[in-house]
């Protein structure tokens, strides 16, 4: 049985020294990534500054382990799909640097994905956060 041909066209090169060499590349090229979308990406980094404020928030109001696992997951998903929203725009910028109705709804939609998370976290953060600082406030 022959392996099947690798494709041609690779996103990087071949990384010799095994599987540790491999592995040390590929979350060089994450951090590469994660480096890109805050760089170009204004509103990851305003979702950046939300997530410390809603950090700070929390710690001053004392919210338990779970609340803190649940503010966190929502928090790596909104920063996850910002950085998979700037992907998919340069992967169609690429693939369509002219306008095409598709490219749109492709980008669209990928925005759509995020700001459908946002509320969510917004939503999250209503119930963990809320009761607590209402009883602060008033």
């Amino acid at each position: 049985m022959t392996p099947e041909p690798r494709h041609e066209a690779r996103s990087r090169p071949a990384t010799p020294g095994g599987f540790l060499a491999g592995r040390w590349f590929s979350l060089k090229a994450a951090a590469a990534g994660v480096r890109y979308t805050f760089r170009t990406q204004p509103n990851a980094r305003i979702e950046l500054v939300a997530l410390v404020l809603v950090g700070a928030l929390g710690w001053r109001l004392g919210i338990s382990r779970v609340e803190w696992a649940v503010i966190g997951l929502i928090s790596a998903v909104i920063l996850a799909l910002e950085a998979v929203n700037t992907a998919l725009e340069a992967l169609v910028d690429l693939a369509s640097p002219q306008y095409h109705p598709l490219a749109k709804h492709a980008k669209d939609a990928a925005a759509g994905a995020l700001l459908l998370a946002v509320l969510g976290s917004m939503w999250v953060a209503l119930f963990v956060l809320g009761p607590r600082l209402w009883e602060r406030l008033f």
